[in-house]
């Protein structure tokens, strides 16, 4: 049982087949698929399912909290297990590729910050925006 499939039978969500479906899918993405993708990848495995199916359970999971649903300014949510370790985003505008990192300097200046500015930080979200340098 995959993690996000778990994590449905802990929220008491039905646990219909092409749900179990979706969330192998997704739980087995080591990249930020988009609901077409993940229809792409779910039919592979069960033809009968369809995209308004996944767009209903993407939705689903993203309100109960079990998916994140990101913008990485491409025009199409993108898709992620909620279990990860908390990371942050560099994403190439030239190639649309996402990468994930994480930097303990970053994790701390954002904390000095909120604390600069009376606030006890309880979560964020740090999307970069670049493309690769040009060799000198």
């Amino acid at each position: 049982m995959s993690w996000i499939e778990k994590k449905c039978v802990e929220k008491g969500l039905r646990m219909t087949e092409q749900r179990r479906v979706i969330a192998d899918v997704l739980s087995q993405s080591d990249d930020h698929p988009d609901a077409e993708e993940v229809y792409a990848r779910a039919e592979k495995i069960d033809p009968k399912i369809s995209l308004a199916t996944v767009y209903r359970t993407l939705r689903l999971f993203g309100e109960t909290g079990i998916i994140e649903t990101h913008d990485f300014r491409d025009g199409r949510a993108r898709y992620e297990a909620a279990d990860n370790d908390h990371h942050d985003h560099l994403i190439d505008v030239t190639t649309g590729d996402v990468i994930e990192f994480v930097d303990e300097e970053i994790e701390r200046l954002q904390e000095r910050i909120a604390e600069k500015l009376g606030y006890e930080l309880v979560d964020h979200r740090l999307e970069l925006y670049g493309k690769p340098k040009k060799p000198n």
